[in-house]
């Protein structure tokens, strides 16, 4: 069994800010799986799925980005799971917009989500998918930008990383952690350019091409 945390602070004013990407990866990890109907509990909302024939809950912490430890270790102890069967989505300032990094273990990294799960599972080993937002730009508090929605022009680029996400999340569970962490740690736009063949600089009638040696 996998239990899929998705990090954001809940109620309307919060939706489609760049905190609460954890929540909208979680949704659609949800809609992807055909997750049962989401109830209240563990203080958030749960519903219940299965990937690849194993039981997942994704929960959606309602106590607030820095006090999200206190429901999930309220699931996490009712599933009696290992810390190795959590994986946490959230958001993250020091990655490019829209890139995402998967990882087995590891500090807060500035995320007070991650602080508040680190403190109260009483460990950092547990795995963890960011998705970049980017750092604030000029005259911007961090408050403000991560608590700030999206803007137009970046509606295309999240749409698509947290979709990818939510894929990075399924492979988490059908493949582990290091196959995801191969898959979708690289750069998706490099990764979507087409592999160009190497050529040699070398002609067929050059002698380096037959093997001759030069001096």
């Amino acid at each position: 069994m996998k239990l899929i945390v998705g990090l954001g602070n809940p109620g309307r004013k919060y939706e489609q800010t760049r905190h609460n990407v954890g929540f909208i990866v979680a949704e659609k990890v949800a809609v992807l799986t055909r997750a049962g109907t989401p109830k209240i509990k563990f203080e958030g909302e749960l519903a219940e799925s299965s990937i690849g024939g194993e039981k997942v809950v994704i929960l959606c912490p309602h106590t607030y980005m820095n006090a999200s430890g206190q429901s999930v270790r309220k699931a996490f102890d009712f599933y009696k799971l290992d810390l190795s069967d959590i994986l946490v989505v959230c958001d993250d300032l020091n990655l490019d917009s829209g890139r995402l990094r998967i990882r087995p273990s590891g500090s807060a990294g500035g995320q007070n989500g991650i602080k508040d799960l680190i403190r109260h599972l009483g460990s950092e080993s547990f795995p963890r998918l960011r998705v970049g937002i980017g750092r604030p730009p000029a005259g911007w508090t961090v408050t403000d930008y991560v608590l700030g929605k999206f803007s137009k022009s970046e509606r295309d680029t999240f749409d698509a990383a947290t979709t990818r996400a939510a894929h990075a999340v399924i492979s988490f569970v059908t493949d582990g952690v290091d196959r995801t962490m191969s898959q979708f740690n690289g750069d998706p736009a490099a990764d979507s350019k087409p592999k160009q063949k190497k050529t040699s600089d070398r002609s067929p009638s050059d002698p380096r091409s037959v093997g001759q040696q030069q001096p």
